[in-house]
Parts: structure tokens; C-alpha cells; sequence
């Protein structure tokens, strides 16, 4: 890959004493392989079989290596990275700019810097950037002394003024990553200047070749002085004094008061033609004087002369001499023959300036998209793609399409059917019905639920679990207490080690034990906390335990006992017509109630089933054939708020569920109204039956021991599940403090010089080890919430 990059940069020249032009250096690269990062990435995230993409693959790797394998400046080089370019533009409305495949370009002016991104935009940027590049040497490669070769060069840099300005201005913005200078806003403003002057400084050689007026020379030359102005301020933008390449800045201060003295002495001349002596001198005093500027630039500064190529001094140098002979002739003309009096040089008329230069960026550059498929850019790679604009338009759709079915249409639904419930559980039904109605015997919801319970072993069944868990906490509070108690020991045993010893003995430079034991305590404090929390949670478990002990017992008894235990209305029933009439009409909507809530899950069914089935794909497919024939190019840049009128559009299908909720609620809402109307009188008739009453207490205190059975099951099967983890690492953190506490030992003996099982004279007498240990508290996602159903996790 170095070997790559090296022999690029080797060609990568553009220094040239024996011009006046600067042309811009080339970005160097290193070789980088579409082939496998595209082709797993159209399988994932595409469906596709990347077989079918096989020569695009290829051909697309070909491009790079052709159009960075040589930085040679000539016209092959510069269809290669036009080609390239335009496959590029093209590809980047295929695949997102980040497709897993890295792209290393280097500063071209400062060649160790580089840049190094996933970015399909980055690539294309560093690309268009050697186009620019390339236009500026082919432009400076001419020659300057026939028009063939200035109308060339013309061409050639108002076509890198183009190329630098439209990456400017359109794509270094696209890019995600930070660039290197050489494409930063500074930079790439100045390079376009600088084409801009060149380009102009190519009409200035026309115009003195073909001998133009020299009052629209100086006009010209007047016009190439202000671009290499404003290309000097440019340059000085930012860190860009620092980075451009060596004898730039001087160079363009050169040309700058090189071409005002041109345009001085020029307007003098078309003085003397029209006899305006006094003001010929003037304009030849002034061109002296921009002249004598660039001999002080460089005389006061070696520098200046060693960095100036030889082309612009000899330029600076020929000027000079010209402009102070013509000076020396009118000055004497004028003195001994016109005595015309010499205007000031500050109250000259300006001289206006002729632009004919201008950034002309070659149409292939600004839309590629009309050339593809031509002889200049080849035929579309992956052409038959989907563009992955389509594949994110559908991912949004399916978004807003869930928010709309589930988060809203089919969460109302729920959330009626939940306050039909809540009224109802307000109004103990069906709890007061099925005590008139079944007078004896049990409902199916209370025998099932008995049953599970009996299943589980019934109140012995939860006794048992519950006294697991406490004696699990139990335990594992003994094994930090085993754990600490080592380390209390261990530290006890060093601090009778360090006494009495001497300064200079390993006893007394001994690693204090605490400086060994923080992160070990640190656990333990950790475990502390999670085992007290969990032993609190245990406590509200037997709390619920014991208050609900006499129904869990029950519950767990054989069926017939607990229909015993149920008062039964059989020998007191309601036999009052009238009354039986009011039980029937309540009865009646409730059996209203249970067919709307059948009705209900039967349309939220019906609504998931068209959700699963509706497939925007298809549509967006449409709409981008339909983009696309309205379209001049073939490189659409899609954006997803393309597609939101077709979002809206199938959306709408969902709308008519609004109408069907909002009948729902009003249906609802009557329904329950008129339950409450029949409760009221249904009240009115038990209201003398205490038997009945006190059955639909035993009733509903079944079903709410049923949910508090089930409650504390569930939490003591997972806080056994979370006992047996959390014992796991408490038995690994003791061994740990006992492993560490019993090395300490040996090496104490050894110190102490004692063999095992001896006891040294001055470890007779210990001091007390001071208890005081800070201990952080343990993450809070390891404890039980006693608001919530218990839940164990694993520390």
C-alpha cells in the first residue's frame, strides 16, 4: 500500500522554474477494494444476491485503480477521473455515503498529513479535487507565445476555477469526516482565485501578442492585478499562510504588483499616443514605483529571491528596466519640449478593469447524470439497485405506521376496554351476578385458580420457597461475613508485623494491607447493600404471605371444602319476580358488555392483520419510476420528504379505525351508563339479603388471594433463581479474600523469620484494628422495588 501511494506521489511534480505559472499538486491515496464491503453490504441491507452486481463490483474497483494509479496530467488521466467521478455521483444515490469501506487520502500540500473516513462523499470530493488539479497542470504545461496555446490554457484554468469552486461551494459540504486543509473552505476560495488570475493572465498574453489597444491592455492587465490581489487576502485566510506550498505568497505579491506596473506602463503609452504627456509621465512614475516594490521584496528579504522561481525574476527584472528607460524619456520629453505640468500620482483616474476570465466548471462535473451511459462515463453501475433512500422511506413508514396502529389506534382500544373493567371492578360485577346466579358452588376463575395452587403445594408450597429464600440470605450474609472476616485478620496480623520494626526493615516498608484490600472491601460493601435489599423485599414477600396465610390454605384444600367455606344463598334465595327481573336486565348488559369486548379483540386482529400485510415498497417504487420520468438525469437524489405525500396517502386507510373507536367510546359509554342505572336498582333488591352479600365478600377475596398466590410465586421463583447466581459469586469473592488473607500469612512468617506453627515473641500484643471502612453502595439495578412485582437480577 506504501508502495502504492510512492510511486504516485512520484509523478505528483509541478515545479517548474521556467514558468511563471503555479499549477496544484494532486492528493495521493492508498489502494482501497469495493468489491467485498459492497457486496456484504447489498446482502444485508438490500436482500439482494451481490452475484447479480458481480461485473459492477469489478468495474467499480477497475475505475479507482485507474484513476489514482497515476498522477500523471494528461487528457487520459482526466477522463479516467472524470469516469470515475461520474460513477461515483451516481453510486451515492444507490448506497448511503457509509458503506463500511475505508478511504485514505493525503494532504496534497502537506503530503504526511491524511484524512481517513467511511464516506462515499469524502471519496468523491478527493477525486473531483485531483480533477481541479489536473486542469491546472495541463493549463501550465502551455506555451505562452502563440494563441493556440493561450486559448488552451484559457480554457483550462477557468475550467479549475470551475472544478475548485463547485467542490467548494457544493460538495466538501456533503463530507462527514474533517478534512485536511487542502480542502477546507479557505483553501479551495484561494485555488480558485488563483485559476481565475491565470486564466485572466492567458487574455493579458493574447491581447500583447495580438497587439491589442494598449489602453485595453492595461485594462486586462489592471483586471489580472485585482484577482492576484484578492487571491493574496485569500491566501491569508485562516492557518492558510502556513499552508500553502512554499513561495506561493511571494509568488502571487509578485504578480500582483508586477501586473499594476503592466497596467501603469501600458496607460502611459496610450498616453503618449494621445498626447497626454504630463499624465504619461505620472502613470510611468507610478509603474516605477510598483516596480521598485518588487526589487525592495527582494533585496530586503533573501528568502524572496531563493523561493521566486527564476521566470519571475527575470519577468520583475525586464519590467523594471523597461519601465525606468520609458520613465527617463518622457520625464525628459516633458521637461525640454511639452512642459505639461505632472499630476500627482494618488489623483490619477483609475483604470477600469476588463474581466474576461471566469470558473467555468465542464458540464460532465456539474451533471454527470447527462453523460452517463455515453462514451465519457460508461453505462450506470448497479443501475437495477434500489436506491437506499427507498429502503429508508419504507423503514420510516413501517415506523409511523406502528405508531399509528399500535401506539395509537389499537393502544385506545385497549385503554377503553381497560375503563370498561375498571367500572365494572368498581361496581363488584360480575362478582355480585354470579352470587345470585350460582348461589352455590364456585365460578370457573376462583377453580382454576385453586387448582394452580394446589398444584404448587398450596400455603406449604409458598412457606417452603419463602423460608428458602431467607435462609439464602442467611447464607449468603455469612459468607460475607467469611469474607471480611478474613480480611480483618489479614490486616490485624499486618499491623502486629509492622510494629517494632526498624525504618530500614521489609517489615516496616511492608504494602500496607489496606492498599491491597480496597477493591475486595469495596465488593463486599457492594453485596452488603444488594443482600440487605433483598433481604427487605423478603420481608414484604412474608408479610403478604402471612396476612393472605388462611386463603392460600384454603385455596390449597380439595373443592369441596372450600365451597364449604363460600356462604351460600340457596336456602334464602330471591325469589321476588320483580327482583328476578332486575338481576336479568343487568345480566343482559353484561352479556352486552362481553360481546363487544369479544367484538373488540376480534377488530384489533383484524387491524394487526392489515398492518403485517400493508407493503409500502411497491408505491415507492412507483414514485420513484415517476421522479425519475420527470427527471433530465438519471443520478436522483432522493430525499425522504419526497415521499411524504405518499406516506400520508397510505396512511389514510387507517382513518376509518378513528371513526370505529369514537362509536366504540359513545357505544361504551352508553352501555355503562345504563349498567350503573340497573346496578343501582340490582342493590336496592340484595340490600336485604346478607347472605348474598357476604358470599360476594368471599367471592372477590378469593380472586384477590388468587393474584397475591400468583404474585408471590412468581417473585420467589425468581429470587431463587437470583439466590443461586448471587451465591456463585459470593463463594468466588470469599475464596478470593481467604486465597489473599493466607499468602499474607506466609509471608509474614517469612518476615518474622518463624516457621509455620510458631508464634513469634512480639506478635503477642495486637492492637485493635480500627473497623472504620468506607463502603460504596452497591448499582441500584441490583434490588428488588417492593412497589413492583419482585424481581431478582444477577449483581
Amino acid at each position: 500500500m506504501f508502495l502504492f501511494r510512492q510511486q504516485a506521489a512520484a509523478t505528483n511534480e509541478v515545479s517548474n522554474d521556467s514558468s511563471s505559472i503555479l499549477a496544484v499538486r494532486f492528493k495521493t491515496t492508498e489502494k482501497t477494494i469495493y468489491k467485498q464491503a459492497l457486496a456484504e453490504y447489498i446482502a444485508s441491507s438490500y436482500a439482494e444476491p451481490p452475484e447479480a452486481y458481480r461485473d459492477d463490483l469489478r468495474v467499480l474497483d477497475e475505475l479507482r485503480e485507474a484513476a489514482t494509479a497515476s498522477f500523471d496530467a494528461n487528457s487520459n488521466v482526466l477522463k479516467r477521473n472524470i469516469r470515475y467521478f461520474g460513477q461515483l455521483s451516481f453510486i451515492l444515490s444507490k448506497f448511503p455515503a457509509d458503506v463500511n469501506i475505508s478511504f485514505i487520502w493525503y494532504n496534497a500540500f502537506v503530503p504526511d498529513v491524511k484524512a481517513s473516513c467511511q464516506d462515499l462523499y469524502f471519496e468523491r470530493a478527493a477525486v473531483l479535487f485531483n480533477i481541479g488539479a489536473i486542469y491546472s497542470q495541463l493549463g501550465s504545461r502551455e506555451g505562452q507565445s502563440d494563441n493556440d496555446s493561450l486559448n488552451r490554457a484559457f480554457s483550462y484554468f477557468q475550467q479549475a476555477a470551475g472544478v475548485f469552486g463547485y467542490l467548494q461551494q457544493k460538495i466538501v459540504g456533503e463530507c462527514r469526516t474533517q478534512l485536511t486543509t487542502d480542502m477546507s473552505t479557505y483553501m479551495l476560495t484561494m485555488l480558485e482565485n488563483l485559476m481565475l488570475c491565470q486564466a485572466q493572465e492567458c487574455v493579458w498574453h493574447r491581447s500583447v501578442l495580438s497587439q491589442m489597444k494598449d489602453e485595453n491592455i492595461a485594462r486586462i492587465a489592471t483586471c489580472v492585478a485585482d484577482l492576484y490581489e484578492l487571491t493574496v487576502q485569500s491566501a491569508s485566510q485562516g492557518s492558510l499562510a502556513t499552508t500553502v506550498p512554499q513561495g506561493w505568497i511571494e509568488h502571487l505579491k509578485v504578480k500582483h504588483l508586477y501586473f499594476r506596473a503592466e497596467a501603469q506602463m501600458r496607460k502611459s503609452m496610450d498616453c503618449l499616443a494621445n498626447s497626454h504627456y504630463g499624465e504619461e509621465v505620472a502613470r510611468l512614475q507610478a509603474a516605477q514605483e510598483y516596480c521598485n516594490q518588487i526589487s525592495e521584496l527582494v533585496t530586503y528579504d533573501q528568502r524572496w529571491s531563493k523561493q521566486l522561481r527564476a521566470a519571475i525574476l527575470e519577468m520583475a527584472k525586464a519590467q523594471s528596466e523597461l519601465v525606468s528607460s520609458n520613465c527617463s524619456r518622457a520625464e525628459h520629453d516633458n521637461d525640454v519640449i511639452y512642459l505639461e505640468p505632472v499630476p500627482a500620482t494618488a489623483s490619477l483616474p483609475n483604470i477600469s478593469p476588463y474581466k474576461l476570465a471566469q470558473s467555468k466548471a465542464p458540464e460532465i462535473i456539474l451533471n454527470p447524470g447527462k453523460f452517463l451511459g455515453s462514451e465519457d462515463l460508461g453505462p450506470p453501475l448497479f443501475k437495477g439497485l434500489v436506491p437506499f433512500v427507498i429502503h429508508q422511506a419504507a423503514s420510516l413508514y413501517e415506523d409511523r405506521k406502528d405508531q399509528l396502529v399500535n401506539k395509537d389506534l389499537i393502544s385506545a382500544i385497549d385503554e377503553l376496554t381497560a375503563d370498561c373493567e375498571s367500572v365494572l371492578n368498581s361496581l363488584n360485577l360480575p362478582h355480585a351476578l354470579e352470587a345470585i346466579q350460582k348461589p352455590i358452588g364456585l365460578p370457573p376463575s376462583i377453580l382454576v385458580g385453586a387448582d394452580e395452587i394446589r398444584s404448587e403445594g398450596g400455603f406449604i408450597g409458598i412457606k417452603r420457597l419463602l423460608d428458602t429464600a431467607i435462609a439464602s440470605n442467611a447464607k449468603a450474609t455469612e459468607q460475607l461475613d467469611a469474607a471480611e472476616s478474613a480480611l480483618n485478620e489479614e490486616a490485624r496480623e499486618d499491623q502486629r508485623v509492622r510494629q517494632g520494626a526498624a525504618l530500614d526493615e521489609r517489615r516496616a516498608s511492608r504494602v500496607e494491607s489496606a492498599e491491597l484490600t480496597n477493591k475486595f472491601r469495596a465488593e463486599i460493601a457492594k453485596y452488603r447493600d444488594v443482600v440487605q435489599r433483598a433481604r427487605e423485599s423478603d420481608a414484604t414477600i412474608k408479610g403478604q404471605v402471612d396476612t393472605w396465610a388462611k386463603f392460600f390454605a384454603l385455596l390449597g384444600s380439595p373443592r369441596d371444602e372450600i365451597e364449604r367455606q363460600v356462604p351460600s344463598t340457596t336456602a334464602n334465595p330471591i325469589t321476588d319476580p320483580h327482583h328476578s327481573q332486575i338481576v336479568g336486565r343487568l345480566q343482559q348488559y353484561m352479556n352486552e358488555i362481553a360481546l363487544m369486548k369479544r367484538e373488540r379483540v376480534k377488530s384489533v386482529e383484524k387491524l394487526k392483520r392489515i398492518s403485517s400485510e400493508d407493503d409500502i415498497t411497491p408505491a415507492l417504487n412507483e414514485e420513484m419510476q415517476r421522479l425519475a420520468a420527470q427527471s433530465a438525469t438519471p443520478i436522483l437524489q432522493f430525499e425522504l420528504h419526497q415521499f411524504e405525500d405518499l406516506f400520508a396517502q397510505q396512511l389514510d386507510k387507517y382513518m376509518t379505525w378513528r371513526k370505529y373507536i369514537d362509536e366504540e367510546k359513545e357505544a361504551q359509554a352508553e352501555l355503562l351508563d345504563s349498567v350503573r342505572e340497573a346496578n343501582k336498582a340490582f342493590l336496592v333488591a340484595r340490600s336485604n339479603h346478607p347472605l348474598l352479600q357476604q358470599r360476594e365478600k368471599a367471592l372477590s377475596n378469593l380472586e384477590t388471594a388468587i393474584k397475591r398466590y400468583r404474585e408471590a410465586s412468581f417473585n420467589l421463583h425468581d429470587g431463587a433463581r437470583f439466590y443461586t447466581s448471587l451465591e456463585a459469586e459470593l463463594l468466588k469473592l470469599k475464596n478470593g479474600c481467604v486465597d489473599f488473607a493466607m499468602a499474607r500469612h506466609l509471608d509474614a512468617l517469612e518476615l518474622m523469620g518463624v516457621g509455620q506453627g510458631e508464634t513469634p515473641a512480639d506478635l503477642a500484643e495486637a492492637p485493635e484494628l480500627s473497623s472504620d471502612t468506607s463502603q460504596p453502595s452497591a448499582p441500584a439495578n441490583l434490588v428488588w422495588d417492593p412497589t413492583m412485582p419482585l424481581k431478582y437480577r444477577t449483581p
